[in-house]
């Protein structure tokens, strides 16, 4: 799919997501849902649909990883590490 075609979706599907979220503001085990479905969206859709559609020929591998860092670098879902999440806890006692 062209990606112009592709971002006005994604978009959408951005916004769906986000509204939903703020609708869960200050409900801790909701908005933890919300990360945990994210995250098992990121994982099922690497595995399932990204990893097989990797190149099978080193040049073009090549030109993947090269497109990747020129538009923005790997997804990645960033973990709250539990030492953060210690300092914040101490600095609201």
């Amino acid at each position: 799919m062209d990606s112009q075609k592709l971002q006005e979706p994604l978009n959408e599907i951005k916004e769906t997501i986000w509204l939903l979220a703020n609708d869960c503001q200050g409900e801790t085990q909701s908005l933890l849902s919300v990360l945990r479905t994210l995250e098992s969206l990121h994982r099922e859709i690497r595995e399932e649909l990204f990893e097989p559609s990797l190149p099978n020929t080193r040049k073009a591998l090549y030109n993947l990883l090269r497109d990747i860092e020129e538009t923005g670098g790997w997804p990645y879902i960033e973990r709250m590490k539990l030492q953060d999440y210690l300092n914040k806890l101490q600095k609201t006692l």
